[in-house]
């Protein structure tokens, strides 16, 4: 607890501290135009000559809930971004470069944008603050050629981490096929991402590889945005290629400048939403606790990488 204590004490200084709520912004309204202007509502930007990363899931089929090109184009085309992805720890058709580029095609993708698949010329290790299960986080080599990223998350359930949002799409998301299984065994392996059986050290190292991302683009001439799309919340993730149905209807878009109090919120309108006849939480709550999913935004507060304390603003009030 002493050195987690130390950890959040350097973090907050370096970071300027989280001792105000932090502002997430909300729309219910999914759509392209509204997408844009939730973005534009956080007031970052990047300034010329920046590279612009847009991280985002690809989906694993074609039935994946991933976040289609339509939807995402007009954001991209005003960051100037690239979409970038990396290559999967396991067997499905994401899991080559070669493979995940034809995927990628295959869904639409490249008709928007350049897409850059970052560990196709391999992997570097960036710094973590907190060591306790990883000694570094194992990125994408391509993650050096940017100066600016939008985290561009689909909140939804996740058969190994309970849910994947921003702290998800910026940690297994940023990480190389080898740095995958190092976050997965909870640092024991950079080849076997599946052996281990202690989840809090998968979520805690999750953790820990966002808190590196983050602070990547925390340095003099970079910067980061959060976005979460809430919809299509089926229990699995855009990792599988046959997910259960939604049983939740679509909630909206959410966006901030702080991850953890992003999926807070995320977390928040999912567990307190009021059930009605075919509108139901109760299976993505139940995915959540049975996996201890919350565990990592509480981790990565415990970090200092954001607080889970927050302000919710309606953009939808504020506009009429």
């Amino acid at each position: 607890m002493k050195k987690i204590c130390l950890l959040v004490l350097a973090s907050m200084l370096a970071m300027g501290g989280w001792a105000q709520k932090s502002t997430v912004y909300f729309t219910k309204d999914i759509t392209p135009e509204s997408l844009l202007r939730i973005y534009e509502k956080l007031g970052v930007a990047p300034v010329a000559g920046q590279r612009v990363a847009v991280k985002i899931s690809t989906g694993e089929s074609a039935e994946s809930n991933h976040l289609r090109p339509e939807f995402i184009k007009e954001l991209v085309d005003k960051v100037g971004g690239t979409l970038v992805e990396c290559n999967t720890a396991y067997g499905g058709n994401r899991s080559t470069t070669a493979r995940h580029k034809q995927a990628i095609a295959e869904r639409g993708y490249t008709a928007i944008a350049p897409v850059d698949i970052m560990d196709e010329e391999g992997d570097m290790e960036i710094p973590v603050t907190d060591t306790t299960w990883i000694k570094h986080d194992i990125v994408g080599s391509h993650l050096k050629y940017y100066d600016f990223m939008v985290n561009l998350a689909h909140f939804k359930g996740h058969a190994m981490g309970g849910f994947g949002g921003v702290l998800k799409n910026q940690s297994i998301g940023v990480a190389s096929k080898t740095g995958k299984a190092y976050i997965h065994s909870g640092g024991k392996s950079k080849t076997n991402a599946w052996g281990n059986r202690n989840q809090d050290s998968f979520l805690e190292a999750m953790a820990a590889a966002a808190q590196a991302v983050h602070n990547y683009f925390k340095q003099p001439g970079r910067d980061i945005v959060y976005i979460n799309v809430m919809n299509n919340l089926s229990v699995d993730c855009d990792c599988d290629g046959h997910p259960a149905a939604p049983e939740m209807r679509d909630i909206g878009i959410l966006a901030s400048t702080d991850p953890v109090a992003l999926d807070r919120a995320c977390l928040d309108l999912v567990f307190n939403h009021q059930n009605t006849t075919g509108d139901s939480n109760a299976a993505l709550v139940r995915r959540i606790e049975k996996l201890h999913g919350t565990h990592i935004v509480s981790y990565a507060e415990e970090l200092g990488l954001g607080s889970q304390k927050y302000k919710l603003v309606d953009i939808d009030k504020k506009a009429k």
